[in-house]
């Protein structure tokens, strides 16, 4: 073994750069922090003329990352291009299959191939670490699959998105549109040109997916995953969120119930005095609800070049302390099959923004309809537009009016009862508002 741990660095954009950079300037410490002194021996990247901030003209180019990948003067392959397929997959699988260690901030390819891969690294032995892959600094995957070893893991939960949870935050306190927030986020990075991966919740859903399978032993299931987006929230439900004591986030949890593993990622309101009520703008919060040790919460900043190179360093630490555990913390074929608690059978409080023609009756049937479905409602909050107009300013006597259910606990398939017949009774003019309220710790 080399006394240098040597690292063949795929993707050079902003967390690879800044990989480069925290290797450069602690280089003098890894030797004792790990053991060993760490180094880069290779790169590649689309772009070699592109400047990234450091020097790296002394470095090995590959234009293929697959080659180098199976160089023999790597000892760990870093994977930063990303992507569910293509070369950046290609090139870990080529790396396992040639006994390197991998390190990878690659959420999209351990949600879709992460048993296959763990199975491929036990078999070469070697690890594949991915502690970035989940929420940037936050040592979430450690803290599931090593220092709560020994308990069990009921429930996880929180914010993983720091792109949602800033639109939000902004719509909140500058009774901001959706739309305006999305555009500040996209000017200042915080949101792609397309930010439909982050804005529908599926990047939430692949991170939880990966956390579920370390807290449960089970297999990634990403398609099990439910999933909203926040598209749909306006200014009005963050406003009715804040009277009713709660605040809007967009929330993962996955729970471990009598039925199977319930996973979901959607719009929620959680109490005001939750551990991750208070969590604003970009940052993340992750809370662990253990048999044994209670209530975990970590926050931190769940992305940023500086904060996801930091975890990819510390899975680095462990390969260079010689530190080797299961991918997800059991042995690939020991992670039981996935067994799907369905969303219609959630339970809970929900809140519901109907826009009603005001006419006759119209409270009454949806009330009805309420009933019949055995959902019993908390309150009932009509929001008044201009008396006696319509969104044109005209004199209109039946003109929808926004109107607020707080229902009690009841479960999902009979709310969309409800909200069926409702919808079918005309006495509604736009599709139901739906959030979900959590009980949270």
């Amino acid at each position: 073994m080399s006394e240098v741990l040597r690292l063949g660095l795929a993707g050079l954009g902003t967390v690879g750069a800044s990989l480069i950079e925290l290797v450069d300037r602690h280089s003098g410490e890894f030797s004792l922090r790990f053991g060993r002194s760490v180094s880069v021996a290779g790169v590649s990247a689309r772009d070699r003329g592109k400047n990234r901030g450091s020097d790296i003209s002394a470095l090995r180019w590959f234009s293929d990352p697959v080659a180098l990948a199976v160089d023999p003067d790597i000892d760990v392959f870093v994977e930063l291009i990303g992507g569910a397929d293509g070369v950046g997959a290609e090139a870990v699988r080529a790396a396992l299959s040639a006994g390197k260690h991998v390190v990878t901030a690659n959420k999209a390819l351990l949600a879709a191939s992460g048993q296959e891969l763990a199975e491929l690294a036990e078999r070469n032995g070697v690890s594949l670490n991915f502690e970035a892959a989940a929420a940037a600094a936050i040592p979430i995957v450690k803290t599931l699959r090593e220092s709560l070893a020994g308990d069990t893991v009921r429930q996880i939960y929180g914010i993983l998105n720091g792109t949602c949870n800033y639109i939000l935050t902004r719509m909140k306190q500058e009774s901001l549109d959706f739309g305006s927030c999305l555009a500040d986020a996209q000017r200042l990075g915080y949101a792609e040109a397309d930010p439909s991966f982050d804005i529908d919740g599926h990047d939430s859903a692949h991170k939880l997916a990966i956390l579920s399978a370390i807290a449960f032993g089970t297999r990634i299931d990403a398609e099990a995953v439910y999933v909203e987006g926040i598209s749909s929230i306006t200014t009005a439900d963050l406003v009715a969120a804040e009277e009713l004591g709660y605040e809007l986030k967009l929330l993962a949890i996955a729970t471990h119930t009598d039925t199977g593993i319930e996973q979901r990622v959607h719009p929620a309101m959680v109490p005001r005095g939750s551990a991750i009520a208070s969590i604003d703008h970009v940052t993340n919060a992750i809370a662990v609800e253990t048999a044994f040790a209670g209530q975990l919460v970590l926050s931190g900043p769940g992305a940023g070049g500086h904060s996801t190179a930091s975890a990819v360093l510390s899975d680095i630490g462990d390969i260079a302390r010689g530190i080797s555990v299961p991918t997800f913390g059991l042995p690939a074929e020991k992670l039981a099959h996935h067994q799907v608690a369905e969303i219609r059978a959630h339970e809970g409080g929900y809140y519901l923004r109907l826009t009603v023609f005001d006419r006759p009756g119209a409270f009454a049937a949806i009330a009805s309809r309420m009933a019949e479905e055995r959902i019993s409602l908390e309150s009932i909050v009509q929001r008044q537009r201009a008396e006696g107009q319509n969104d044109s300013g005209q004199h209109d006597p039946e003109a929808p009016q926004p109107v607020i259910l707080i229902t009690y606990e009841t479960n999902e398939a009979a709310i969309r009862a409800a909200l069926k017949k409702i919808h079918e009774d005309g006495h509604t003019a736009a599709e139901p508002q739906l959030i979900r309220i959590e009980a949270l710790g």
